[in-house]
């Protein structure tokens, strides 16, 4: 059995008959939505190559993405948007995206694995894993489904929003995006209830 594995094991060894995964991804971003996603993975089709997103590279990501929501019982991708981070704050944001993503999933999960600590506001049993990217291939899909979609979204604001480079640094607040927000000021994708200091 994949090592990665063993959380939904034991889920299903408990009686629990659909098992689902969600994490969120841009929770350290100075600009863009917080974007989550949950995953069914099909427990008689596991999918070779599942890890944290953060692993793996862009061209894996993008394959593995496309694999999932092929051979996935089910998907859906979720966000809060800038204006409710401002408003929430970017934890409850994160939850709120997570919670969205298993609402919109077209079969309703008896369990769910979520990435990180703290709770969700669900009626379903839910675990919080820390790193459960890394241990857990039903948080790791989630993971590369919510890194891929976000990505591309920021580069769609890039050509939209140009001169802040979106599409390289995808909001993270590298040196570069520091720099442009010191000359230009922010953007209306920028979250206002951040600190970003000149470099």
């Amino acid at each position: 059995m994949n090592p990665k594995w063993t959380y939904e094991a034991q889920c299903y060894a408990e009686g629990y008959e659909c098992i689902a995964g969600v994490d969120e991804v841009g929770m350290g971003c100075l600009a863009g939505p917080v974007v989550a996603a949950a995953v069914i993975l099909n427990p008689k089709d596991l999918i070779d190559g599942i890890d944290d997103s953060k692993k793996l590279t862009p061209k894996k990501r993008e394959f593995l993405s496309e694999e999932i929501k092929k051979r996935a019982l089910s998907y859906s991708i979720a966000q809060a948007s800038v204006d409710e981070i401002d408003s929430i704050n970017i934890y409850h944001a994160a939850k709120l995206a997570m919670k969205r993503a298993i609402e919109g999933l077209q079969i309703s999960p008896d369990f769910v694995l979520m990435d990180g600590r703290g709770t969700l506001e669900i009626a379903t049993p839910h675990l919080a894993i820390v790193k459960g990217d890394s241990h857990s291939l039903s948080i790791g899909a989630a993971s590369i489904i919510a890194k891929v979609t976000r990505d591309s979204w920021m580069e769609d604001y890039d050509l939209k929003i140009p001169g802040y480079g979106f599409a390289k640094h995808k909001g993270y607040g590298s040196v570069f995006h520091r720099q442009c927000l010191t000359q230009k000021g922010p953007s209306s994708i920028h979250r206002k209830s951040f600190s970003w200091s000149p470099v």
